[in-house]
């Protein structure tokens, strides 16, 4: 007895062209199968295009139709050069990864009685931590009845404000915690530096 051809499993998996839409990021020119689109940009009058209409376009134009936001309805789409869009968006990402480079808060501790010599080696590290774009957290230690000199500790935490001025910005005034007067000093931006030389 014979039995009935059963369709076997789908071949799309093998089909090349299918492995690529797969691998590709956004949908261009054939993949797009939906009724309509909206089209942006420079080179288009902004509207709902048949996407039949909006392929025509773009081929005329020498370009791809590119689906940018498929969850749009209807789908919204440009006509640019494929290969330059996605060049484009990865130095965009590149640049946004590079400025979100993630900063570290650094410690620099005195002591009540620091001396010059200290100071300076201390503050030369300090200036070079914020000049690569960490936070810097200065603190004064007290230890046993040294507390009486608060004072001190705030003049030289103050004294070293001055000092970074060029390269940071406290986030606020000395304060005592415990045993501890802390200022925390922010890097300043690179831009604002270079313009301010320019000046």
């Amino acid at each position: 007895m014979a039995f009935p051809h059963r369709p076997g499993p789908p071949r799309g998996n093998f089909n090349p062209r299918f492995r690529k839409e797969q691998q590709q990021e956004h949908r261009t020119n054939h993949m797009i199968r939906v009724p309509q689109v909206r089209l942006v940009g420079d080179n288009v009058e902004v509207g709902v295009y048949s996407t039949q209409e909006a392929q025509r376009m773009a081929q005329e134009q020498g370009l791809d139709l590119v689906e940018i936001s498929p969850n749009a309805d209807p789908p919204v789409c440009k006509i640019i050069d494929y290969n330059k869009f996605l060049y484009e968006k990865k130095k965009k990402e590149k640049e946004m990864k590079a400025n979100a480079k993630v900063s570290e808060v650094k410690e620099i501790r005195f002591t009540p009685n620091t001396d010059d010599h200290d100071f300076n080696f201390k503050a030369k590290h300090a200036e070079s931590f914020l000049k690569e774009g960490n936070k810097v957290k200065a603190y004064v230690q007290f230890k046993g009845r040294a507390i009486v000199y608060k004072e001190r500790g705030e003049l030289l935490l103050l004294k070293f404000a001055e000092r970074l001025a060029e390269f940071g910005a406290p986030e606020g005034l000395p304060k005592l915690e415990g045993r501890r007067m802390m200022m925390v000093f922010a890097p300043k931006s690179q831009k604002k530096k270079k313009e301010k030389e320019k000046e």
